[in-house]
């Protein structure tokens, strides 16, 4: 069972949609991964993310896609990757992870609702 919080904590994380701009290798991760560079618009610019999803998705297919991100975790620094943002996701029945995407485009920036 996950623990409860109130509404007010619900609203300090800030999430976001963007869209994925690049998506690189990232050979040195100790998971398999991606670096990704995610355009939330103009208030929040251009984040770097890495996110272990190299099972159901290829760099090319991920180029153009718009995805979910906390913005205001800190920054965390994964091998030679310093991750701005927390790209969302769900792990399937084998563990491994699905994108949190948007059904619909909508504006990068975008605050969750």
């Amino acid at each position: 069972m996950s623990q409860e919080i109130n509404y007010a904590d619900f609203e300090k994380v800030d999430i976001r949609v963007g869209t994925i701009i690049e998506a690189e290798p990232f050979p040195e991760a100790r998971k398999p991964a991606f670096k990704l560079k995610i355009d939330f618009g103009a208030e929040i610019g251009v984040k770097k993310s890495s996110a272990q999803i190299t099972v159901h998705y290829t760099l090319e297919n991920l180029v153009g896609r718009q995805v979910l991100a906390v913005v205001n975790f800190p920054p965390r620094q994964i091998g030679p990757v310093r991750s701005e943002v927390l790209t969302l996701g769900f792990a399937d029945a084998n563990g491994d992870i699905v994108l949190a995407a948007v059904e619909q485009p909508v504006s990068n920036g975008q605050k969750m609702c």
